[in-house]
C-alpha cells in the first residue's frame, strides 16, 4: 500500500475505532486500539521508508516578525507600539523582564538576515511590517520616511538574493495612540487599517506578490482582550474577544476588497493567517468528547475562517454563545453580528488561507469551567497529553497536521493553504537542536501526505529564521533555525543542525525519512 493510503488508513481506524481508555489515560484492557500519536509511531515504525519529494512549484520559506527581530525601537521617527508600552511599564510580564527594545537589532543587520534565508535555499521570507515604524501614531497624520526606507531597503535585499518576499501587515505591534483608543475594539480600527495598508501596497505592491492582512486573530483578541495572556492583556472575558475579532475581520476584508480593487494590476495575492490546534477527543470513549474536539475546531479556527469562506461565525458559536447570552439576561448575544452588507464584504475575502500551527490538543467536554468566556460558551477545555514531547506549545504531534489539513480541505471546499508558519521551541541554547530537526521532518512529512491526499497546500514557512524575541516567553525559549547570542554587540547569528537539516530539503526539493 502507497505510504499516504497507509497512514490515512491508520489514522480512520484509529480516529473511528479508538476505544477502551480511561478518563484517566489508563488502558482498561491490553487489546484496546492505540491512540492516534500511538498508532502514527507504529506506522512509522513498521512501513516501508522513502523520501517524499515537494510537488512542483511548491513554495519553502521561513519567517520572521518586526518586533521581534527589528530591536530600535524608537529611531527612525518609530512611535511606540503597544508591546513597547506593556513591558517598559510592567517588565514582570515576561520571566526574564526582557523586551524587544534591542532584540535581534535587524535593523541595522538585515542584509545578515537576509543572506541566512539564501544560504537556506528558501523560496521564501515572510516579514511583517511595524506599523507604528511607518506610522508613529498609527494615522496618516503623520508618517515616518525612514520607517519607509527602511522596508524598502529590505524588500529590495530579500529580491536581490532571488527569494519572493511575503508581507504580513500586522504581527501583534499596534501602535499604542489606537490601542488607547480601544485598539481592536473599536470600530474605527477598520478605517485606520485600510490608510495604514493602503500606503504600504501603494509603496511596495509593485515588488511584493504575497501579502498577509493579519497574523492569528485568535491570539491577538482571546488572548489580548479576554485573557490576559498577551498585549494589551485586557480581561474583559467573554466580551473582548468577540468584539476584537469581529473588527478585525471586517478591517481584513476592507484591506482586501480595496487591495482587489485599486492595486488589481499588481496581480499579487492576499490572504490572513489564522492558527489552529487540531483536537482529538480526550475520551476516545465519550462522544461528549467527540463532540467537543469538533467544537474545539470551530471555536478555535472556524471563529476566524467560517465567516471568510461560509459568510458568517460558525453555527454553533452562534447557537452557544447565543444561548449562554439569553441565559444571563442580556438584550443582545456577546457575539456581534454581521450586517447582510458585511456578510458580502468578509465572505471569499482571501486568495489563500495562511495555517499556523504547531501542536494538537485534547479536547474534553466541560460545562464547569468559570465564565463568562469563549471557553465556557464552548464548553470545553483542552491540553496535551503529558507523553507528548516537546516544550510550551510546541508538544511534536506532526499526526495531527494532516488531519487539520484534511478538515480544512473538507470543510471549506480545499481552498489554497500556505502553511505561515509550523516549528519548535526549546530553551536550549545550543546548535544542535536534533529535536527541532525530528519535528520538522515529522510535520513535513505529514504535510506532504495530506497534499498527496488531495489538500491543496502549496508552501511551508518554518518558524523562525533566528532565535528572537518571543513575546511573553521573552528570551527563555528558542525557535530559531540559527542561534543568536543576544549578549553579543553584534547579535551573532550561528546556523543549527535544523537550519543544515532544511538547507538539504530545499536542494533535494524532498523531506527525508
Amino acid at each position: 500500500m502507497h505510504r499516504a493510503a497507509l497512514l490515512l488508513a491508520v489514522m480512520t481506524v484509529m480516529t473511528a475505532a479508538v476505544r477502551g481508555l480511561g478518563v484517566d489515560g489508563d488502558l482498561d484492557h491490553h487489546d484496546a486500539p492505540p491512540r492516534p500519536w500511538e498508532a502514527y509511531q507504529q506506522a512509522l515504525a513498521t512501513e516501508p521508508r522513502h523520501a517524499l519529494k515537494l510537488p512542483e512549484g511548491f513554495l519553502l520559506g521561513t519567517a520572521t516578525s518586526s518586533y521581534q527581530i527589528e530591536g530600535n525601537w524608537n529611531t527612525s521617527g518609530k512611535g511606540p507600539s503597544v508591546w513597547d508600552d506593556t513591558l517598559h511599564r510592567e517588565p514582570w510580564r515576561t520571566p526574564d523582564r526582557s523586551n524587544g527594545d534591542e532584540a535581534c537589532d535587524s535593523i541595522h543587520l538585515y542584509r545578515r538576515d537576509v543572506e541566512m534565508v539564501k544560504e537556506l535555499g528558501m523560496d521564501t521570507y515572510r516579514i511583517s511590517l511595524s506599523w507604528p515604524r511607518i506610522l508613529p501614531d498609527g494615522t496618516l497624520a503623520r508618517f515616518s520616511q525612514e520607517g519607509l526606507d527602511y522596508y524598502e531597503k529590505l524588500v529590495d535585499e530579500i529580491l536581490a538574493k532571488g527569494i519572493q518576499p511575503i508581507v504580513t501587515l500586522f504581527h501583534w505591534d499596534l501602535p499604542l495612540t489606537l490601542q488607547q483608543l480601544g485598539g481592536w475594539s473599536n470600530p474605527a480600527i477598520v478605517d485606520y487599517f485600510e490608510d495604514y495598508a493602503r500606503l504600504v501596497i501603494a509603496k511596495f505592491g509593485d515588488r511584493v506578490k504575497l501579502w498577509v492582512t493579519v497574523n492569528e486573530p485568535f491570539q491577538v483578541c482571546e488572548f489580548g482582550y479576554s485573557d490576559v495572556i498577551m498585549a494589551p492583556f485586557y480581561n474583559l472575558q467573554g466580551v473582548g474577544g468577540y468584539l476584537c475579532t469581529h473588527w478585525m475581520l471586517l478591517a481584513h476584508a476592507r484591506v482586501y476588497r480595496m487591495y482587489k480593487k485599486d492595486f488589481a494590476g499588481q496581480n499579487g495575492r492576499m490572504g490572513i493567517a489564522i492558527h489552529s490546534f487540531w483536537f482529538e477527543p480526550a475520551n476516545p470513549e465519550d462522544e461528549k468528547d467527540y463532540a467537543a474536539a469538533e467544537r474545539g475546531m470551530q471555536f478555535n479556527l472556524g471563529w476566524t475562517a467560517h465567516p471568510i469562506f461560509v459568510g458568517d461565525y460558525p453555527p454553533v458559536m452562534r447557537a452557544m454563545v447565543d444561548r449562554a447570552s439569553a441565559d444571563k439576561g442580556l438584550l443582545r448575544s456577546r457575539l456581534p453580528q454581521f450586517t447582510a452588507e458585511e456578510v458580502a464584504l468578509i465572505k471569499g475575502s482571501v486568495d489563500f488561507l495562511g495555517l499556523n500551527h504547531y501542536q494538537s490538543q485534547l479536547a474534553a467536554h466541560n460545562e464547569s469551567v468559570p465564565g463568562p468566556s469563549l471557553y465556557r460558551d464552548a464548553k470545553y477545555t483542552g491540553s496535551a497529553h503529558p507523553s507528548w514531547p516537546g516544550y510550551g506549545f510546541t508538544k511534536s504531534t506532526p499526526w495531527g497536521f494532516g488531519k487539520l489539513l484534511r478538515w480544512v480541505r473538507d470543510s471549506y471546499g480545499n481552498p489554497p493553504v500556505l502553511v505561515t508558519e509550523n516549528g519548535y521551541s526549546d530553551p536550549v541554547q545550543e546548535v544542535r537542536d536534533w529535536d527541532r530537526v525530528e519535528y520538522f521532518k515529522g510535520y513535513m512529512r505529514e504535510m506532504l501526505l495530506a497534499v498527496e491526499d488531495g489538500c491543496n497546500v502549496f508552501g511551508y514557512t518554518a518558524w523562525s529564521l533566528m532565535d528572537n524575541f518571543e513575546w511573553t516567553l521573552g528570551y527563555t525559549m528558542r525557535f530559531g533555525l540559527y542561534h543568536v547570542d543576544f549578549e553579543a554587540p553584534e547579535k551573532t547569528r550561528t546556523p543549527k543542525v535544523s537550519a543544515q537539516f532544511l538547507r538539504n530539503v530545499t536542494r533535494d526539493r524532498a523531506v527525508p525519512p
